[in-house]
């Protein structure tokens, strides 16, 4: 199990504007983002007592929650992700879905789960199973993705955060989607053993401190 480091600041557009022309000048463009960066739409999942919502806003130090996601609504990769943090720590898991297969889970179908030889998608269906795991909310966002080589690090400026209110429908390009009110741009720093200064530098905005702002919390009060 690889865990990673990974540090969240709430930032305003403004910084959003400084970093970007910072980390332009020392990092590259993840090569995936055409035109450098790209929309993310994620549908996460939770259980009856909303365990994964209440842990998130407790502050709870060891958590994990489940989302499916797919990049620019294109169904032609979408993957299965389980998210663990112990602090912040961050570690994951993926699993590749069929087009079907997530429109499925959308659905709340998960037969077809248990002849999966994935142990991702095993273990998501124990879950399903044992826990009253569903659909809860969808989370879009824009994001601009920035990587490092030594340390591989990852630099992501995340804005245009949006919700699908009561939309369940993952794959539905159609579902119409509402902007969080006064919701920040978000800086997160990912890096494996360690961060290099050249990075900690570029990432610097004076009187900014780490952040507890979650995408999922933030559109499940919208609900």
């Amino acid at each position: 199990m690889q865990f990673r480091h990974e540090v969240k600041h709430e930032i305003s557009h403004h910084d959003m504007l400084i970093l970007r022309q910072r980390l332009r000048a020392v990092m590259d463009r993840d090569p995936h983002a055409a035109n450098g960066k790209y929309r993310v739409r994620s549908l996460y999942f939770d259980d009856l007592g909303d365990r994964a919502l209440r842990e998130k806003l407790d502050g709870v130090n060891i958590r994990e929650k489940y989302r499916i996601r797919l990049y620019d609504h294109d169904p032609s990769v979408i993957h299965l992700e389980r998210k663990f943090k112990h602090g912040s720590l961050g570690y994951k898991t993926t699993a590749s879905l069929t087009q079907a297969q997530a429109q499925a889970l959308a659905d709340g179908d998960v037969g077809w789960m248990a002849r999966s030889h994935d142990e991702s998608i095993l273990g998501f269906y124990a879950r399903i199973r044992n826990e009253g795991l569903r659909p809860k909310v969808i989370v879009d966002y824009i994001r601009e993705p920035f990587i490092y080589a030594p340390g591989n690090v990852r630099v992501t400026l995340d804005y245009d955060i949006r919700t699908a209110l009561r939309c369940t429908d993952f794959l539905d390009p159609n579902c119409v989607t509402v902007p969080i009110k006064d919701a920040p741009c978000i800086l997160e720093v990912k890096w494996d053993a360690f961060l290099p200064d050249t990075i900690r530098h570029a990432v610097q905005l004076d009187g900014r401190h780490s952040a507890a702002f979650s995408k999922y919390a933030a559109c499940r009060m919208y609900e």
